[in-house]
């Protein structure tokens, strides 16, 4: 098999998405409810997150909906009634969020790139705070193709993002793998006519993704160790 391109989601394929989202989370519903308690945890169910553990419900819309459509559940639960500014200071704060490596980012984006593979990003985020995260990582350099769910080129699970990269770096879908924590990375990537690789770093566990994946690694420091294999 044939590997000519690697496209990645970001949270909780990049960055491992526990670790970074959890308290960041917490500290938007307080924000964002005025600390007012009732408010925090009617928001918090909304959003299938458990303000006491500081976790996500496997099937929280959070994990992978796009940044639109997490901001519309939450506007009946804030004071805010713009869509369009709920989102900017969504945005804007998750620009800043510190963000935990899966695995060591540079070395491994150093072996694939030195395999002549073109890298993208595909992310239901934002696309600045993607590149963002990526800057903060100082990976941002090995990826041909970054996009975000108001890229233009609209969210996961549809396919558009995939074309997209397809369409820049001149890849073929069927020698490109996407790889991702979730079920809308998968989809996505099966829709595109990709190989579906996923990946344990994420809410979703291997039972999850089994059925809809082509190979499930533990995270992406084994992609090198599975391109020798193919």
């Amino acid at each position: 098999m044939d590997i000519n391109g690697l496209i990645f989601d970001k949270d909780g394929t990049l960055f491992d998405f526990e670790a970074t989202w959890g308290a960041w989370t917490c500290q938007m519903i307080k924000s964002e409810c005025g600390g007012d308690t009732n408010a925090m945890h009617a928001l918090a169910s909304a959003l299938g997150y458990d303000l006491s553990s500081r976790q996500f419900h496997p099937t929280s819309i959070v994990i992978a909906a796009t940044v639109e459509e997490i901001a519309q559940v939450m506007l009946p639960f804030v004071a805010e009634t713009e869509l369009s500014m709920l989102i900017y200071r969504m945005n804007t704060a998750a620009s800043a969020a510190p963000q935990v490596e899966v695995t060591p980012l540079t070395p491994l984006f150093q072996t694939l790139k030195s395999r002549g593979l073109k890298i993208g990003l595909a992310t239901n985020d934002a696309e600045a705070p993607a590149r963002a995260h990526l800057g903060q990582a100082d990976v941002a350099s090995y990826f041909d193709f970054i996009v975000g769910s108001d890229s233009g080129f609209g969210g996961k699970p549809a396919p558009g993002q995939l074309h997209g990269f397809c369409a820049q770096t001149g890849v073929a879908p069927e020698t490109c793998a996407m790889i991702g924590d979730s079920l809308h990375d998968l989809q996505a990537g099966r829709a595109a006519g990709m190989i579906c690789l996923g990946v344990l770093t994420g809410p979703a566990s291997r039972a999850d993704l089994e059925p809809f994946a082509d190979a499930v690694l533990t995270s992406i420091s084994e992609l090198p160790k599975w391109l020798d294999q193919q």
